[in-house]
């Protein structure tokens, strides 16, 4: 367990995967016993996050050869690998295969890039719908938005510049999920913290939040050379 001491005033508990590691945001103001007693009174609520991670499916490393099975908005396809002298790209055929066309000696992390570059535009050609249609429903407005790689969480949110960042791995997810996500990041601009009005904010805005929650957590998890 890893305790940081920063100037803040409540105490937060995070535990981030593959192996459950916890952290703990603690106030200046708290000594050391007072953090330990903390701790101990959500032991039950550690000890069921850290299972969920450990129980999480996880894919092996994809080597971006043709036969391999990826993800797009919540569906499996095959991946097929062709080498041609054009341009490198991407294409979806149908419902079951996508289709890398790369020039003669790409390697396995251009391969890889390639495809996360297809992922990310197309999660940057669906967030400004979204956002448009979220922001008078919610009655917030959203400065910027980002989408980039994210090894510990799905989103973040800055509040003070109304900054929304969403993972890249949600392209692989189920459109839905992508949606709960940012309605989740932008039910921050209204609270910060996840509390009870947080909650309540969640069940007015999207009642089956929990459904989606529960879905996307328990999708497999990319792989990723986890490290801190």
């Amino acid at each position: 367990m890893e305790v940081a001491r920063k100037p803040i005033k409540n105490l937060h508990l995070s535990v981030y995967p593959p192996e459950g590691r916890v952290r703990v945001s603690a106030p200046l103001r708290l000594d050391d016993e007072a953090v330990r007693l903390a701790v101990t009174s959500r032991l039950g609520w550690l000890r069921r996050k850290r299972k969920l991670f450990l129980d999480q499916p996880r894919q092996s490393q994809r080597e971006m050869v043709s036969g391999e099975s990826h993800y797009f908005q919540g569906r499996r396809y095959r991946l097929r690998v062709l080498e041609h002298n054009g341009p490198n790209c991407v294409s979806r055929n149908g419902n079951s295969e996508l289709t890398m066309r790369v020039r003669p000696g790409v390697d396995r992390d251009k391969r890889e890039q390639l495809l996360n570059d297809w992922y990310r535009r197309h999660m940057k050609s669906l967030m400004p719908g979204l956002i448009s249609e979220w922001q008078p429903i919610m009655d917030v407005w959203v400065a910027d938005w980002g989408i980039k790689k994210m090894k510990t969480r799905w989103g973040s949110c800055n509040v003070r510049d109304r900054r929304i960042w969403l993972n890249l791995e949600l392209a692989k997810k189920p459109p839905h999920c992508l949606e709960y996500v940012l309605v989740h990041e932008m039910a921050h601009l209204l609270e910060r913290h996840h509390n009870d009005r947080f909650r309540e904010l969640m069940d007015q805005f999207m009642p089956q939040w929990r459904l989606y929650r529960d879905e996307l957590n328990q999708a497999p998890l990319a792989h990723e050379e986890w490290a801190y």
